[in-house]
């Protein structure tokens, strides 16, 4: 997709209870080309989902009622509709989990017009193009050491059939690594392939992110057998993956 044809089509949602920023996004990222709806609370932004076709979520992390990160994390579940979080200036937590909650990028407030234009056009383009995309194992579940990840049911289950509870970052981690074993992923790659965010503020989450499966899936974490870490390169999910 062009740029300008991206402008021109791109259904954008601001999810915010300030009144003055959604006006002023609105009429920004309007006079800019995009079609733009606003919502003031979870409600409404699911009513918009449910009417509209949109193609990216600006979200607010602090909202009444259900909060950014539930809203966010509800959505991930069953959408890959891109999300942009505003977060508190320094508020360094809220920003890493909106990340795990499956948003795509983040801004701090208070934030410049412009900066958000710029971010929402590069998560636009890095959606158009991201590996997730062209996914043929969607009908497929993948098997390895007697463990099973269906991306259809988004679900994991043990060798001994139980389910495993992932978060969105740790199913997109697992996910990304299942449909590329046998192959050295640097933190760069695996960004990419799990949600395509800009590397540098975040390659500490895709650390993070790993001790957490490894807890989750390795028999002994410390030592693990399923992935590997590549000193000086990444990281490597051994394998053998099947498909079933």
């Amino acid at each position: 997709m062009g740029q300008a044809k991206m402008e021109q089509t791109s259904h954008l949602l601001i999810v915010d209870d300030d009144r003055e920023i959604r006006d002023l996004v609105s009429r920004f990222l309007t006079q800019h080309g995009f079609r733009v709806s606003v919502a003031r609370d979870g409600r409404e932004m699911k009513q918009a989902l449910s009417d509209w076709h949109i193609d990216l979520v600006v979200l607010d992390l602090m909202l009444p009622g259900e909060d950014g990160l539930t809203l966010c994390r509800d959505l991930r579940a069953g959408s890959k509709i891109p999300v942009i979080m505003l977060t508190a200036m320094g508020e360094e937590t809220d920003r890493i989990v909106g990340l795990e909650m499956g948003a795509d990028d983040y801004l701090s407030k208070p934030f410049n017009s412009r900066e958000l234009l710029a971010r929402i056009k590069a998560v636009l383009r890095r959606a158009e193009h991201r590996p997730s995309q062209k996914r043929n194992s969607g009908e497929t579940i993948l098997c390895f050491a007697g463990w099973k990840l269906d991306p259809n049911r988004r679900r994991l289950e043990s060798p001994q059939n139980l389910v495993v509870d992932l978060s969105a970052g740790e199913f997109e981690l697992l996910m990304a690594f299942a449909e590329h074993p046998q192959r050295v992923l640097n933190r760069d790659q695996l960004l990419d392939l799990t949600r395509g965010r800009a590397a540098v503020p975040f390659d500490r989450s895709i650390d993070n992110q790993v001790l957490r499966l490894r807890r989750k899936i390795e028999t002994d974490p410390k030592h693990p057998e399923l992935i590997k870490t590549i000193r000086g390169g990444g990281y490597m999910f051994v394998g053998p993956v099947e498909r079933a």
